[in-house]
């Protein structure tokens, strides 16, 4: 029987796509993120997450630890090929262009970047990716009415429990319980965790009601991937640059798409 992805996206806030990745592409890619970690940690790849800060912008300084690495296509980027192909996987893109109802020549292409288990506990407070906590009730309904634009997902390259949810929370304001939790809230009503096997991804609506933590004994490589379909007028740069793309897009190889898929898209 054929799972319609776009209504169990549009039920429950986020997906579960199993084994993605087969243990060969899985392993390869751990050593890729192994080269690109030590390099970063070493202050040679200016494009980081840093802690403490959830948001940008983000420091370059890599001493006080770092939770991401930011421009993963980027054609100064070791194993930039490994990269493109994890991104243009073909279950990948199918779901996308399931999900967004469109073409592969109508999407573009936006956040790529890898999530890292920092050597310090690390904890994202309580948030939608698309709509800020200050968003009145009202303003958070006009907001979750308007249509999909792109299509966000992580990948595992662990086993991976980091991503916690409350299922639903995309359809809906949040409710006054949720307005006035902390920040931190480690039992939010309603909320599950997302559980993924390495080589799994998830794919999970922007505006559903999120937060994450590491804990630095586990082991954990995750990739945060965002395509997104070609519309004006749009807020779709307003997210990404919240999310720190734009600020180093310039030079990014987008031959790499054509190369990998073997088509022409942007």
């Amino acid at each position: 029987m054929t799972v319609n992805l776009k209504a169990l996206l549009a039920s429950q806030g986020f997906i579960v796509l199993p084994s993605v990745l087969n243990p060969t592409q899985i392993s390869s890619l751990r050593t890729a993120c192994t080269t690109v970690r030590s390099l970063a940690e070493r202050g040679q790849w200016p494009h980081l997450r840093t802690l403490p800060k959830q948001f940008p912008p983000w420091s370059s300084d890599p001493s006080h630890g770092i939770w991401g690495i930011q421009h993963l296509l980027h054609p100064d980027m070791p194993h930039q090929s490994r990269f493109a192909a994890s991104y243009f996987n073909d279950t990948i893109i199918d779901t996308v262009k399931q999900l967004l109802e469109c073409e592969e020549k109508d999407l573009i292409m936006e956040l790529y970047n890898l999530l890292i288990r920092p050597s310090s506990n690390f904890e994202l407070r309580w948030h939608r990716d698309d709509i800020p906590p200050s968003a009145s009730a009202e303003e958070e309904e006009k907001r979750l009415q308007e249509p999909a634009w792109h299509a966000q997902w992580n990948l595992a390259l662990y086993d991976d429990r980091s991503l916690v949810v409350v299922p639903g929370s995309h359809r809906r304001a949040r409710t006054d319980r949720e307005r006035e939790a902390d920040a931190y809230e480690k039992d939010m009503p309603g909320q599950l965790v997302v559980e993924l096997k390495a080589g799994d991804v998830v794919f999970y609506d922007n505006n559903i009601f999120i937060v994450g933590s590491t804990i630095a004994i586990r082991r954990g490589l995750r990739y945060m991937e965002v395509l997104g379909m070609w519309l004006e007028g749009t807020r779709g740069r307003e997210t990404c640059c919240s999310m720190g793309r734009l600020s180093g897009s310039k030079g990014v190889d987008l031959g790499t798409w054509k190369r990998v898929r073997g088509k022409g898209q942007r």
